[in-house]
């Protein structure tokens, strides 16, 4: 069972849980016990203890079962929540530190304004609230005060982050990165992969001796009967006596009763399969005993029949290329390793740069496409990654890319075009927005390493130890 979705609930966002879990377990760590005669404090933030009833009431207000919780003990669902209890109280310290408060009159606007809590005309319906509260199960202090505690975290990281403006230019290149059309040009290579026609036994078996230790075939020898109520009670009807003596059949083969014990005993007629490989999806009967050739002996039902086998025999053997079927198989391999031997081959050209625009030139000759990409984003022709690639490479860079079905091509970055910004325009301000978070997260790593210097955060294991025998 997963706990991830518990804890959900308590995170104020992605970075910030990940900023505050850091700090909680990056320095001490699970020792011994920092105060091993002292098993009520089971985490310590500099001078700031954490007490094993602290972390109780934080389990009892976290919403999690006691079932869910004796059933993920093994998963360390005791040290999640106390990491996610650390987090919370080394936050709270921040908060006392800067003296950042939120007053309970904005506590009480704040619920007022929710739209939960509010009728079609606007006003607060307090049994709306008080309803909400029931349905939840959990009583107004324990709301008020998670949601005081979440507006001063967010206030917390607004203040770390505030003041945050980018830069025009910034903003600018951003734009433009993310929306220039690119010209390339590009070559399909599917035409010069060596086709099957030119690929002949002498390359298969070639292939073959190349890979045998990987292409070694299982070919199994095998005995068969056809069970259904003719051939075992001589009418054709699905009555009781069929299927008890088809129970019987079954605990025989329980009981270790050999085949021709079996096939004696109800006078079965058999068939005998020599050499036989699997055949892809094949739905026969032939098929099915062979995915089944890891179990000797045994009977499943196929369609209006129950199957009775017997493998005699299992052999490993190189591919027949005699067998169609095997063929194509190989052929197909084959094929993919000259796709994959040419590729890497002109990548490496390209990398030694060996492989110049005049090589390109003569190797597409007539076959060189065009397109115009209009941004990053654009990925209607090439896989997304690839698009994203092109636009990080400098003009006349040749590379090799694919599509969504994974058809290869050689591209060039022929040119750049930038889009003139219109700053008036929304989609501008959504850059603006854009590049605020990028400096803001920068800001909080900043923050992260700076908690980390300021902040010693050491776990008691023996007090851990002892609340998750409270669950045992």
């Amino acid at each position: 069972m997963s706990i991830g979705k518990y804890l959900n609930k308590n995170k104020i966002g992605a970075l910030i849980l990940i900023i505050v879990i850091i700090i909680a377990f990056g320095f001490g760590g699970f020792g011994g016990g920092f105060l091993s005669n002292n098993q009520n404090n089971i985490a310590k933030i500099n001078k700031t203890n954490v007490t094993t009833k602290d972390l109780i009431n934080y389990i009892n207000g976290s919403g999690i079962s006691q079932k869910a919780i004796q059933e993920n003990l093994d998963d360390n669902i005791i040290e999640e929540l106390l990491s996610s209890l650390v987090s919370t109280t080394l936050l709270n310290l921040e908060i006392k530190d800067f003296g950042i408060q939120f007053s309970e009159n904005s506590l009480s606007q704040k619920i007022k304004l929710n739209k939960n809590f509010i009728n079609e005309n606007g006003i607060f319906q307090r049994i709306k609230y008080e309803k909400f509260l029931l349905e939840n199960n959990i009583s107004a202090p324990f709301f008020e005060k998670r949601l005081k505690d979440r507006e001063l975290q967010k206030k917390l990281f607004d203040y770390i982050g505030a003041g945050t403006v980018s830069p025009k230019f910034l903003v600018t290149k951003l734009f433009k990165n993310e929306n220039r059309k690119l010209e390339i040009n590009f070559i399909d290579l599917e035409t010069f992969y060596k086709n099957d026609n030119k690929i002949n036994d002498k390359d298969l078996l070639q292939f073959i001796d190349e890979n045998q230790e990987i292409l070694m075939i299982e070919y199994i020898n095998f005995r068969y009967s056809k069970i259904n109520p003719l051939s075992l009670i001589g009418i054709n009807e699905f009555n009781q006596e069929f299927f008890d003596k088809i129970d019987e059949i079954e605990n025989d083969i329980l009981n270790g009763i050999d085949f021709d014990s079996i096939i004696s005993k109800f006078d079965l007629k058999i068939k005998a399969i020599d050499n036989y490989s699997h055949s892809g999806e094949d739905n026969s009967i032939e098929n099915k005993v062979y995915k089944k050739r890891n179990t000797k002996t045994d009977i499943f039902e196929s369609g209006e029949n129950f199957i009775i086998y017997n493998i005699e025999d299992i052999q490993n053997k190189k591919p027949d290329i005699k067998n169609l079927q095997t063929k194509n198989e190989i052929l197909k391999l084959v094929n993919q390793k000259n796709k994959f031997d040419y590729n890497r081959k002109l990548l490496e050209k390209i990398r030694n740069e060996k492989f110049t625009e005049k090589d390109f030139l003569e190797l597409g000759k007539n076959k060189i496409q065009s397109l115009i990409l209009n941004s990053v984003k654009d990925n209607k022709k090439f896989e997304i990654n690839s698009v994203q690639m092109l636009y990080s490479l400098p003009i006349n860079t040749l590379t090799l890319i694919n599509d969504e079905q994974d058809k290869i091509y050689l591209a060039q970055v022929k040119s750049y075009k930038d889009i003139e910004l219109d700053k008036n325009n929304d989609n501008y301000k959504s850059f603006i927005n854009k590049e605020n978070t990028r400096i803001k997260n920068s800001i909080l790593k900043s923050y992260d390493l700076f908690l980390n210097l300021k902040y010693n955060v050491n776990i008691n294991q023996v007090a851990i130890n002892n609340v998750k025998n409270l669950f045992q």
